[in-house]
């Protein structure tokens, strides 16, 4: 096999586990359903915080992240994986990718779920995160993952 012939295959290798990764969970519960079991196993494994999160609503929150595959391309211990870590995210200035800057905060985080490439924060790529959450995923349950997001 050739160097281009490799080269070719491990991009579209990379390409399908990071579509299977951030986008093939199992479908968000909603408000009236109980949480879906964790389908993978993801990196925010731990109790729900005890900061400024919204305590039920945070563990709703948890529960949806982790089944929703939140964690595969966000963590939560600072590093950096295909998206921005959620370690201290909420009230975080942030530099986007058009030379514009923000503060995190409720906005920014429901818009970056329902339209996740309205606003790219430098460093990182457009177009990885899929954009269905914001059709799969309910105003209760986005409230639930910003109470959790508070509380990192």
């Amino acid at each position: 096999m050739n160097r281009f012939t490799l080269l070719i295959s491990t991009v579209a290798g990379a390409a399908i586990v990071l579509t299977a990764a951030c986008g093939g969970a199992a479908p968000a519960p909603t408000a009236t359903s109980a949480p879906a079991p964790a389908t993978t196993a993801p990196v925010a494994t731990t109790a729900p915080p005890s900061g400024n999160g919204g305590g039920d609503a945070a563990s709703i929150g948890l529960t949806l992240v982790q089944s929703n595959g939140c964690a595969a391309c966000h963590s939560i211990d600072g590093s950096t994986i295909l998206g921005p870590s959620w370690q201290g995210i909420y009230g975080r200035e942030e530099h986007l990718t058009d030379g514009s800057s923000l503060t995190v905060d409720d906005a920014y985080i429901r818009e970056s779920i329902v339209d996740p490439n309205a606003k790219i924060v430098e460093g990182f790529q457009p177009n990885l995160m899929p954009a269905t959450f914001g059709t799969t995923l309910s105003d209760p349950d986005i409230d639930a993952i910003i109470a959790y997001m508070k509380g990192l």
